[in-house]
């Protein structure tokens, strides 16, 4: 932020200004040295006295200014955190301590701008001191001038009115050294993040594409380490397979490589070893924007748009204008439909930012008829239930459980109960599959499924 704000500094009107302010210095100059060389040098000795207390003052001041940027912007924190969550505040009595908050966080510009008067009163009476001294030395001299070498005193006004303005230029041209030593800094930042080749790109044409899209899924020996992360290793030799039509589902502790598997058939990151088979084809040669098109995810948190529930659905498929009617028919297999239609504009119905006038479960059914709409090959349950309460979760695993029907699909669960059904169970710990099978299987062996279906206890 602090890069973008100084940018911003020394664009603009700044440019112009300091193009104005160099043109004045060496209009001024000429015409100084043009009718008195003598006279000029004199008044030359003050400029770099002029010019260093207008940058030092603008130095100073620019500082000022950072800490005041941050420090409002943690007031303003604070504020739009209370704004936010008011009731919960309320509910806990807190109001008076978030307001001693923001007052302490006020505490700093305050002190600031005390000291940002006192430097700008400091050194803009020390500027006006040396200009004044300037004017005094050159009109002694030129005074001295006249008497001795008969300079007419007209000329002497010229001269010393074109290099005091002059120097007024150089200190303001000056002034805007420190924005542009920062905003050179930000902008080198700026084109190394527009150089920065990404590993997959999802403007690429290249890769492979192939008609009969089965969504048949093949991790072998998948290992994976976050880029953020390199000590910690996430997946260590992941092998599992789901055939077309069939639900694989994922089991175990958090931060087991539950979510980092599904990342990485959507190829938001490769494998570090392994690989990753789609339909026999590794996941590092198919076309990214075709892969993700044959792909639905469902999440736990269903992300919406403040738009129509109309228009949220058809941003499940982009790349064809979908019609009123398949919306309608993905809501009916989303058991959306009969909800809508109790709505007094329908479909037409606003859901607010980030889906705020619908409940979580309503939210979830848009997004499940949301994947309907693209109709995918493979479908990508990521806890779709796991924060539902039993009603609404009894509606949208009936959504799911239809939306699933003749798709490959691959979900995450933490409610055994919802998968059960799953042609394959795959039990993971630390980043390897430690069991799979059907469920009835699983519990035959009495392993850790078992352990986990009796007991809640998690698997180590």
């Amino acid at each position: 932020m602090n890069k973008v704000f100084f940018s911003k500094l020394a664009t603009g009107s700044q440019i112009g200004m300091i193009v104005n302010s160099l043109t004045n210095i060496g209009a001024s100059f000429i015409i100084a040295f043009y009718f008195s060389w003598k006279l000029t040098l004199v008044i030359m000795c003050f400029l770099p006295l002029i010019g260093l207390s207008g940058l030092l003052q603008a130095k100073m001041l620019t500082g000022f200014a950072s800490e005041d940027k941050k420090a409002m912007e943690d007031a303003g924190q604070v504020s739009s955190e209370a704004l936010a969550n008011i009731r919960t505040i309320a509910g806990l009595t807190k109001e008076s301590s978030f307001v001693e908050s923001y007052e302490k966080k006020l505490e700093c510009p305050y002190k600031s701008a005390k000291k940002r008067d006192n430097v700008y009163g400091l050194f803009f009476g020390l500027s006006q001191c040396v200009i004044f001294m300037a004017y005094a030395a050159s009109f002694r001299y030129g005074g001295y001038l006249v008497n001795s070498e008969g300079l007419p005193y007209v000329i002497v006004f010229r001269v010393i009115s074109a290099v005091v303005i002059s120097g007024t230029a150089l200190g303001r041209a000056s002034s805007f050294t420190p924005d542009y030593a920062k905003a050179k800094t930000a902008a080198a930042h700026f084109f190394k993040l527009l150089d920065r080749t990404p590993k997959i790109s999802i403007s690429s044409t290249e890769g492979v594409k192939w008609e009969n899209f089965k969504g048949e899924i093949d991790f072998v020996n998948c290992e994976f380490t976050y880029p953020t992360r390199p000590d910690v290793r996430v997946l260590k030799g992941l092998l599992v397979s789901v055939k077309p039509g069939q639900t694989l589902a994922f089991v175990g502790s958090s931060g087991c490589g539950k979510s980092t598997s599904v990342q990485l058939l959507e190829r938001f990151y490769d494998p570090d070893q392994g690989k990753v088979l789609i339909d026999g084809h590794p996941s590092r040669s198919v076309n990214v924007p075709f892969l993700r098109s044959q792909i639905g995810i469902v999440s736990q948190e269903p992300i919406l748009f403040d738009c129509s529930i109309a228009e949220n659905i058809q941003y499940g498929d982009n790349t064809r204008s979908v019609s009123m009617d398949e919306i309608m028919e993905a809501a009916k297999k989303a058991y959306l439909h009969d909800f809508v239609m109790t709505l007094p504009n329908k479909y037409e119905t606003q859901v607010g930012a980030q889906g705020s006038q619908l409940s979580r479960g309503q939210k979830q059914r848009i997004a499940i008829a949301r994947a309907i709409v693209r109709n995918p090959k493979i479908l990508l349950l990521d806890e779709a239930t796991s924060a539902l309460d039993t009603e609404s979760e009894k509606t949208v695993q009936s959504a799911l459980d239809d939306a699933r029907k003749g798709r490959t699909c691959i979900v995450i669960a933490h409610r055994l109960s919802t998968i059960q059904n799953a042609d394959i169970i795959a039990v993971m710990s630390h980043g390897v599959v430690i069991e799979q099978g059907t469920h009835g299987e699983l519990m035959a062996k009495t392993g850790a499924y078992y352990k986990l279906v009796t007991t809640g206890a998690p698997i180590s």
